[in-house]
């Protein structure tokens, strides 16, 4: 592990802990490179899955910040540079900072498979966990938008420092103000979150009275990284 980058001041957000009930068997085949090998034993991603699930430790932090001319008004500010993610909290006057993670358990565990020779467990329970942390983020979402459509916001989907244009190098402060440290993740000094099976995003507050684009789903459309292994 790299050297770590830890707050002078932990900053106290508010704290999500509600667990996921299930770990998506097709996303998790995605995340392992099995989208087109139909004759792969569904056995083995379902005991992946079930073994994800006991092992994630799910916990979140975020906050909202007002926002005006591409910066965040959080404590220290976060100016916003890259023309992806600009257009897409263009109208927004609100964001959401969040962080989440499934913890350290299942990331030792992924590492003992490795040591151990089972290989192909171990890719399996790490494409498993990272199906978690991303269902894990998508339930936080789902909260978020009951909570502030209630206010008249409507809610762009998540973006994350590394998508589209939006350097990583904003990792940092969005690790800071979303209060990742509260919850148990590092940050290291190439920008990699510890965890690794960990999240920050930015989330966009549009009035919906003064709505001027609709992004009202999370697609991999409206992110310009077309060698993105993830992309769906």
């Amino acid at each position: 592990m790299g050297d770590k980058i830890f707050l002078e001041e932990a900053i106290e957000l508010p704290i999500y802990n509600a667990q996921i009930l299930e770990v998506d068997a097709a996303e998790t085949r995605r995340y392992a490179g099995l989208k087109k090998a139909a004759d792969f034993g569904e056995k083995n991603i379902r005991d992946a899955c079930a073994e994800a699930l006991i092992l994630s430790e799910v916990r979140g932090a975020w906050n909202v910040y007002d926002y005006a001319d591409n910066i965040v008004e959080s404590e220290p500010p976060l100016k916003i540079a890259g023309k992806s993610i600009i257009k897409h909290l263009d109208g927004c006057e609100k964001v959401i900072c969040m962080a989440v993670t499934v913890g350290f358990e299942i990331e030792r565990e992924i590492s003992k498979k490795f040591e151990r020779g089972e290989y192909l467990a171990s890719v399996l329970l790490d494409a498993a966990a990272t199906a978690a942390v991303e269902q894990a983020a998508d339930l936080m979402e789902k909260n978020f938008a009951a909570k502030f459509s209630k206010d008249g916001y409507k809610m762009r989907w998540r973006f994350s420092p590394g998508y589209g244009d939006w350097n990583l190098t904003a990792q940092e402060k969005l690790f800071t103000i979303a209060g990742a440290e509260q919850i148990g993740i590092s940050l290291s000094s190439a920008m990699m979150l510890e965890p690794r099976k960990s999240v920050t995003a930015i989330i966009g507050l549009e009035k919906i009275s003064a709505q001027k684009i609709s992004y009202n789903e999370k697609s991999c459309a409206a992110c310009d990284k077309l060698d993105c292994p993830m992309r769906k």
